[in-house]
């Protein structure tokens, strides 16, 4: 049986729901008046008189087998409360010289041109991300130069972390065909025949840019 140290008003209207009365009921079962009952209910961190923790733990004592165990549960503390994570996706914008390197995705019937991009695990670092995924898909070794923000992207609803970096070594090769169709370097100047402007992150364009 669970032991109650000390009975606030709060524990007491618990044993009360356990043993499922009414004010009116749970008054006349303690032998006090229904006013008090209210009053327990309006203050429950109030600490009951030395009489009326006897009568509660007498009433405690008392009760049926499955009041007892509902009244352990309630006294339970909640389980702590888990924030859902939004997806995140690190997104390499990868500039070589005069071009940025892109990816050609098939997907819902339709294939569209994008930068390399891959989800963040929860714990994951973005920026390293960026990175890694754009060699797995691509086989361009990059490195992160800066970070141009994030935002809720327009289409997918994901959080959208976008980095520009520099291209180090490698060929472009389509490592993940399942996913992609082709990847390409594509001139600056060129890019928005790929990819509409309306759908490019601003602080993106303004970065290639100045880069051009």
């Amino acid at each position: 049986m669970t032991v109650v140290e000390t009975w606030t008003a709060r524990t007491a209207c618990l044993l009360q729901q356990a043993m499922r009365m009414t004010n009116e009921a749970f008054a006349e079962h303690l032998g006090i008046s229904e006013r008090t009952i209210s009053r327990w209910h309006a203050n429950p961190e109030m600490v009951h008189r030395a009489e009326t923790q006897q009568i509660l733990d007498m009433a405690h004592r008392k009760a049926e087998e499955d009041v007892q165990r509902r009244f352990a549960l309630l006294l339970r503390p909640p389980a702590p409360r888990v924030e859902a994570q939004a997806l995140r996706v690190a997104i390499a914008v990868v500039v070589r010289a005069d071009s940025v390197l892109l990816v050609c995705r098939r997907g819902d019937g339709s294939i569209r041109w994008q930068f390399p991009a891959g989800m963040v695990k929860p714990g994951g670092d973005p920026a390293t991300v960026a990175v890694q995924e754009t060699h797995g898909e691509t086989g361009v070794h990059c490195t992160v130069r800066e970070q141009l923000g994030e935002r809720v992207h327009p289409v997918t609803g994901v959080v959208a972390s976008y980095f520009l970096a520099d291209y180090l070594a490698g060929e472009p090769a389509n490592r993940d065909p399942l996913e992609n169709v082709d990847v390409a370097w594509v001139p600056l100047p060129a890019l928005t025949r790929f990819i509409p402007a309306d759908q490019i992150f601003p602080p993106v364009l303004t970065a290639l840019e100045a880069t051009a």
